[in-house]
């Protein structure tokens, strides 16, 4: 994984830089979703390893199933990407391009975890204190799980703000130890 990360950065960053360039960040982010699903599809996994099929073809194959989904530059990269044998990375450039997207559009990504269902009203406005506290919007994804016992626990970036129950037995514990 960490090696296919590496090897698509440098794609996710010309990409990137095109498309602010361009102004055409959310167009971009359709395309390369687009050219993933593509590259997810089974027919298609088939022929990506296949020696019979040369990087032009599997290249050709791309443009004509996005004919009218890729423009002239999406359809620049996608032959680039068959010429030099990088389409497995595809997710990778793709996840790369959001974030950076992400970022230049000032969201924060946070994973939201509680002990029980939260209603909408309590999620809007945890959602609001955290915007409040970070000064970027947050896009939340939101689970639950029981084990948590009570609480709510949010991750964002590499910070983790743990208001579980859980998290609390476990520090008393450890203070307990020492």
């Amino acid at each position: 994984m960490a090696e296919a990360i590496t090897v698509a950065r440098p794609y996710a960053e010309a990409v990137y830089k095109l498309a602010v360039a361009s102004d055409n960040l959310d167009q971009w982010s359709k395309m390369l979703r687009f050219a993933v699903e593509i590259a997810e599809d089974e027919h298609v996994k088939l022929l990506i390893g296949n020696p019979v099929v040369s990087a032009k073809q599997l290249g050709e194959l791309f443009l004509e199933i996005g004919r009218n989904k890729f423009d002239s530059e999406a359809r620049n990269l996608m032959m680039l990407l068959a010429e030099n044998k990088r389409i497995t990375v595809l997710p990778q450039i793709d996840l790369l391009f959001e974030q950076l997207k992400a970022q230049h559009e000032g969201v924060l990504d946070a994973k939201i975890v509680s002990a029980f269902a939260m209603e909408s009203k309590q999620l809007k406005k945890l959602i609001d204190d955290l915007e409040k506290k970070f000064k970027r919007k947050i896009e939340a994804q939101v689970s639950v799980d029981p084990e948590l016992i009570g609480g709510i626990k949010v991750e964002i970036g590499d910070e983790i703000l743990d208001a579980s129950v859980r998290g609390k037995l476990e520090a008393m514990a450890i203070a307990l130890k020492s």
